[in-house]
C-alpha cells in the first residue's frame, strides 16, 4: 500500500504545472521577440504580408532611430562619399546624415523622470507608511482610503485641471513638473506597499534600540529600513514601471524640453509614413533599463505581490 500526501504534489502534476508555465511564458514572450527582430528588417520586409520570419538583417532601424536624414542630388552623392557604415546604408535612398535624433535626448528624460519620481515615490511612501504603521494618526482609515482614492480616477480625468494648474505654475513641459506629477501618482502605492511590509516587522525590535539609547529617527533608520528593504525595492519596481511607461500625461504636459520616449517613438517617421524598423528599434532600447532592473530585484518583486498571503 503506497502512501499518498494531500499536500504534495504528484510527480505528474508536477511535469504538466512546469510545461504549462513553459507554454505560458515562451507565447507571452512572442510580442517581445517580434520587436526585437522587426528592429533588424528594413521597411518592407517589416511591413510585407504574410509577415517574414526568415529575412537579411540590417541595421537601418537603428541608424533611422538615432541620426536625422535629408534627400540631396546624385550630383552631390557623388562629390561626396559615405564616410561610415551608417551613411551607407542612408545612401540607397538617396540621403545623407545631417545629424543626431532626439531619441536620445528623449530617452535621458525618460531616464531623469523615470528614477526622479521613483526615488521621490519611495522616500515620502517610506516615511508616511512608518507613520500610518507605527503612530495613532486620527482618522487613519479615512486617510489611507483617501490616499488609495486618488488611482481610482482614469488620468484622462484630471488630465485638463493638471494642465491648467501646471500652465499656472510654470510647470508645463519641465523635469520637475512630470517628476511631481509621477510621484504624486505613484505615492499611494508606495504607502500602501510600504505599510504592509512595515507592519510584518515586529516593534520589539524598535523598543530594544530604544531601550538601548537609540533615537526614534536611529531606530527607523538602522532597524527598520534594513528589514524593509524587501518592500522598498519591490515597491520601486512596481512605481518606475508606472513611470517609465506612462504615455496620456507625457503627451498632454510635455512637447519639447521634458517630452519623455513614450509619446516619440510612435511619432518616428521614415519614407512614405511610420519607420517600424525604427519605432521597433526604440521600443526594444526602451524597454532594456526597466527589463535590467526588474531581473535584479525579481526575488523582491516576488516577494512585494505575495506578501501577507501566508502569516505566521
Amino acid at each position: 500500500m503506497s502512501s499518498f500526501s494531500v499536500t504534495e504534489p504528484t510527480q505528474r502534476s508536477k511535469w504538466i504545472a512546469g510545461a504549462l508555465v513553459i507554454s505560458y511564458a515562451l507565447i507571452t514572450m512572442i510580442p517581445l521577440v517580434w520587436i526585437l527582430l522587426t528592429g533588424f528588417k528594413s521597411p518592407a520586409d517589416a511591413i510585407s504580408y504574410p509577415p517574414k520570419v526568415v529575412f537579411d538583417p540590417t541595421l537601418e532601424g537603428y541608424v533611422n532611430l538615432f541620426t536625422t536624414r535629408t534627400r540631396q542630388t546624385q550630383e552631390f552623392l557623388e562629390a561626396n562619399p559615405p564616410q561610415n557604415w551608417a551613411d551607407e546604408i542612408v545612401r540607397q535612398y538617396d540621403m545623407v546624415i545631417v545629424g543626431p535624433s532626439k531619441f536620445g535626448e528623449r530617452f535621458m528624460n525618460s531616464v531623469i523622470i523615470g528614477f526622479g519620481s521613483t526615488f521621490l515615490s519611495i522616500f515620502l511612501g517610506t516615511l508616511a507608511a512608518y507613520a500610518f504603521s507605527r503612530f495613532k494618526v486620527p482618522l487613519k482609515d479615512d486617510l489611507l482610503f483617501f490616499i488609495l482614492s486618488t488611482r481610482m480616477m482614469p488620468p484622462v480625468a484630471v488630465a485638463i485641471p493638471i494642465f491648467l494648474m501646471f500652465r499656472n505654475l510654470g510647470l508645463s513641459d519641465t523635469h520637475l513638473g512630470m517628476i511631481l506629477l509621477y510621484t504624486g501618482v505613484n505615492i499611494s502605492l508606495a504607502v500602501w506597499l510600504l505599510k504592509g511590509f512595515i507592519d510584518e516587522i515586529p516593534r520589539e525590535y524598535e523598543e530594544a534600540a530604544l531601550i538601548d539609547g537609540y533615537t526614534r529617527f536611529q531606530a527607523f533608520y538602522k532597524v527598520v529600513l534594513p528589514q524593509a528593504a524587501t518592500g522598498i525595492a519591490s515597491t520601486a519596481i512596481f512605481c518606475l514601471i508606472f513611470a517609465w511607461n506612462e504615455y496620456a500625461f507625457a503627451v498632454l504636459l510635455t512637447s519639447a524640453n521634458a517630452q519623455t520616449a513614450p509619446p516619440f517613438i510612435p511619432t518616428i517617421i521614415g519614407i512614405g509614413g511610420l519607420d517600424w524598423p525604427a519605432v521597433a528599434a526604440g521600443a526594444t532600447i526602451f524597454l532594456i533599463p526597466v527589463m535590467i532592473f526588474t531581473i535584479l530585484m525579481r526575488k523582491h518583486l516576488l516577494r512585494g505581490i505575495t506578501f501577507g498571503a501566508v502569516r505566521k
